[in-house]
């Protein structure tokens, strides 16, 4: 079996999912928008030899979202600018199979895998929010458990695109005047539940054969996808104890699937905070916590609750029950939420304040914080770490800059890319079987 080795991503985030962090000294008030912030950010962690970046994204928003909700970029856009800056790092797409078409989705991607030379991801999303419907000329949005239904359809079609070339159809022969081998063009012709796609894909298969599948649901029904498709999961776990327990039940399910355990990596996002001492760590943590006001507490407390109005409850008073609301929207948050309530006999008010800046383990020394991220990977608690900017806008920065090279000086972490690698080679993942021909690729054969 191949070694183990971390993974590590990092969140291009603009200034994040607060309410209250684009406030903060540090921060680049229009980071959403600002190319510039992005590559800079993209090249932190390419110079750190991260594996990837990722950018998250939703199609809707209130006048209530949070600032980065409201103006920030489309993500395949934002990447394939990155991809020109950017020779190792991959490049993660957060893109909805609830609002999109498969046909789209497979050739964007495989544009962006062209134009990066086989470093694109596709972190794959149902979209929860269910004003996005309005969005989309579409009459209601569809419940949780349907939209993982259409999601598993959605894939395979993607897939199936991707596949409709064989790697060596294009032999762009001058002299007899052949561009492609007929007999290696395969249309799909899918007709299922939800879709009805003829094909062929526009655009062949790429140097890693496809994009890399990363998925984010904690739901029982999403980490029941995740174990049949997903090749990357962020999660938020809490402690250790919890995240050991999520990445054995993942693995579990990926191995009665027929897969690979060691193909699937388990990625919790952190928001790290580190200083020279422990006491300026924890300064750092209460500076960011006196930017948070209550009444943007309580608005980031009701987005998963399908934007919830808390605010009409007694914040004094023990946390409402709130039946089914939030039951078709991020389900796994909501009942995380509740459960943390009740066994807590917490406020809202306690609660409101603790899951707007939730207090990581990651708070310390660059010393303490390797030691943690050595003992989670070790300890199979995670196979590597999304590193957010929500605790601290210099996040990034100052985990590239001392933790980094702590790991890598132990051997936990690389400490150069290999040569002419994809994404799915940096992530220690086999180029997946062309199903027209039953054969991997042959990276020399692209671009003939």
């Amino acid at each position: 079996m191949t070694e183990r080795r971390l993974k590590l991503g990092a969140m291009l985030h603009g200034v994040g999912t607060g309410w209250d962090n684009w406030k903060h000294p540090d921060a680049v008030a229009d980071a959403g928008t600002n190319l510039e912030f992005y590559l800079e950010q993209a090249r932190q962690a390419e110079d750190a030899k991260f594996d990837f970046g990722f950018v998250a994204d939703s199609v809707y928003i209130t006048p209530e979202s949070t600032p980065h909700y409201l103006n920030r970029f489309e993500p395949l856009t934002i990447l394939s600018a990155l991809a020109m800056a950017t020779k190792h790092l991959g490049l993660v797409a957060t893109i909805t199979v609830s609002y999109t078409q498969p046909y789209t989705v497979a050739r964007q991607l495989a544009s962006l895998d062209h134009i990066s030379k086989g470093r694109a991801g596709w972190n794959v999303v149902t979209s929860f929010l269910e004003g996005t419907a309005d969005n989309y000329s579409q009459a209601e949005h569809y419940p949780h458990d349907l939209r993982y239904q259409i999601a598993d359809e959605f894939l395979e079609v993607t897939k199936g695109l991707w596949d409709s070339w064989e790697d060596d159809a294009f032999v762009r022969n001058k002299q007899t005047g052949t561009f492609y081998e007929r007999g290696k063009l395969h249309t799909l012709n899918h007709k299922g539940a939800f879709f009805s796609v003829k094909g062929p894909l526009n655009i062949s298969r790429s140097k890693q054969g496809q994009p890399v599948i990363f998925q984010a649901g904690m739901s029982e029904a999403g980490r029941d996808y995740a174990a049949r498709h997903a090749e990357g999961i962020f999660c938020g776990v809490g402690g250790i104890d919890n995240a050991k327990a999520f990445f054995g039940d993942i693995k579990q399910r990926a191995a009665a699937y027929g897969r690979d355990p060691n193909h699937i990596s388990v990625m919790p996002g952190i928001n790290p905070i580190i200083a020279p001492t422990e006491e300026e760590a924890e300064e750092k943590y209460q500076q960011r916590l006196r930017l948070i006001t209550l009444e943007n507490a309580l608005t980031s407390l009701g987005r998963p609750f399908n934007y919830y109005d808390f605010s009409k409850h007694d914040l004094d008073a023990p946390f409402p029950d709130l039946g089914q609301i939030g039951k078709e929207s991020i389900r796994s948050t909501t009942e995380k939420v509740v459960q943390m309530a009740k066994e807590r006999k917490m406020t809202l008010r306690e609660v409101a304040l603790e899951s707007a800046i939730p207090r990581t383990p990651f708070i310390g020394t660059p010393e303490k914080v390797a030691d943690l991220v050595q003992q989670w990977f070790e300890e199979e608690a995670a196979d590597g770490f999304i590193i957010g900017p929500e605790a601290s806008p210099s996040s990034l920065h100052d985990f590239t800059a001392y933790v980094v090279p702590i790991l890598q000086e132990r051997g936990v972490f690389r400490k150069d890319y290999t040569s002419d690698a994809t994404l799915r080679d940096n992530l220690g993942l086999p180029v997946p079987l062309n199903r027209n021909t039953g054969k991997r690729i042959v990276k020399a054969e692209i671009g003939r």
